[in-house]
C-alpha cells in the first residue's frame, strides 16, 4: 500500500504537467477547431528559458517562473499572428502544416543555441515530509499547487468571463460575432497568450521535477499531452485536466508494475481504444450541424 500511493503521488506530479500541457491545445482547438502542433515545443522553451533565467541570470524562483510564463505566451500569440492568422480561411491541413513547420523552427533555434541535453539546477529549497512511509516533497506539493491554480483560474476564464464568453462564441459562429462588435482577433490571440502560458509553466515545473532537458523534448510530452486532450475530449477545459491525471496514471502505473518500455506503447494504445469506444472523448460532446 505504501508502494501504491508513493507511486500515486508521482502520477499526481506528472498528470499535473500533462493536464497543463493538454489546456494549451484544447483551449486553441476550442476556439479555432485547430490543433496547434506547435505547442509541445511552447513547452519546450519554457523549460529552457527557466534555465537561462534561473541559472545563467541567477534570478529568483518567482521571477523565473514569470518570466517562463509570459516568453512562452507572446511567443504563442506572435505564432498566431505571424503563421495562422494569415490561413485562418485556407483549407485546414494548411494550418496543420503551418503548426507542425512552427514546431520545427522551434526546436531548431533552440538546438543552434543548446546542442546537448542540460542539467536543470534546483530553484527551490526541497523538503522532504515522511507521512506513513510515504515521501512528500515540497517541490511535490508546489507543483500540484501551482498547477491546480491555474487551471481553476483557467476554467474560471472560460466558463464566467467575459472573455470566456467570446471564445466560446467565436467556437460557435466566427463569422457573425464582428457584426455585434466582438474583436475577434483579440479573443484569439487572448486563447494563444493563455495557452502558451500554461505550456511555459509546464516546461518550468518539468524541468525541476525531471531536470534534463534538450530541445527534442518537446515532441514526445506534447504528443501525450494531445493524447490527454484527446482523452478528455478536446475543446473541453475540464476533459483536458482529468485527461492528463488519467494520462499521468496510466504511466506511473506501467511503469511502476511493468518494464518502463511499455509506457509509450500503453499511452498510444489508450487513444487508439478510447477513439475506438467513445470518438468524442470521456467529457467530449458530439456536435451536430445544421444544414
Amino acid at each position: 500500500m505504501t508502494y501504491v500511493l508513493q507511486q500515486s503521488l508521482n502520477a499526481l506530479q506528472l498528470g499535473s504537467i500533462y493536464a497543463l500541457i493538454a489546456l494549451g491545445y484544447t483551449l486553441v482547438y476550442g476556439v479555432l477547431r485547430l490543433i496547434n502542433f506547435a505547442h509541445g515545443d511552447l513547452f519546450m522553451v519554457g523549460a529552457f528559458l527557466s534555465l537561462v533565467a534561473g541559472s545563467l541570470l541567477g534570478l529568483p524562483a518567482g521571477v523565473v517562473f514569470v518570466l517562463a510564463v509570459l516568453g512562452t505566451a507572446v511567443l504563442a500569440v506572435l505564432i498566431e499572428r505571424v503563421a495562422y492568422r494569415p490561413l485562418r480561411d485556407a483549407p485546414r491541413v494548411s494550418a496543420v502544416i503551418t503548426a507542425l513547420a512552427c514546431g520545427l523552427i522551434l526546436e531548431h533555434v533552440v538546438l543552434l543555441i543548446s546542442p546537448y541535453p542540460q542539467h536543470v539546477p534546483p530553484l527551490f529549497r526541497v523538503t522532504n515530509f515522511s507521512l506513513g512511509g510515504v515521501v512528500i516533497s515540497s517541490l511535490q506539493i508546489l507543483i500540484v499547487g501551482i498547477a491546480l491554480v491555474l487551471m481553476c483560474g483557467l476554467d474560471w476564464i472560460f466558463r464566467r468571463s467575459l472573455l470566456g464568453i467570446a471564445m466560446r462564441a467565436i467556437a460557435k459562429d466566427m463569422k457573425t460575432l464582428p457584426l455585434i462588435g466582438v474583436p475577434v482577433n483579440r479573443v484569439v490571440a487572448a486563447a494563444f497568450l493563455l495557452g502558451g502560458g500554461l505550456g511555459g509553466a509546464a516546461g518550468m515545473m518539468y524541468g525541476q521535477a525531471y531536470p534534463v532537458i534538450e530541445p527534442y523534448m518537446g515532441i514526445m510530452v506534447g504528443w501525450k499531452a494531445f493524447i490527454a486532450a484527446v482523452v478528455g475530449g478536446i475543446g473541453n477545459i475540464r476533459g483536458a485536466m482529468l485527461g492528463g491525471y488519467i494520462l499521468g496514471t496510466v504511466e506511473i502505473a506501467v511503469v511502476a508494475f511493468f518494464p518502463s518500455t511499455y509506457r509509450d506503447f500503453v499511452a498510444f494504445t489508450l487513444l487508439v481504444v478510447l477513439l475506438i469506444v467513445r470518438p468524442t472523448g470521456l467529457l467530449g460532446v458530439e456536435e451536430v450541424q445544421k444544414v
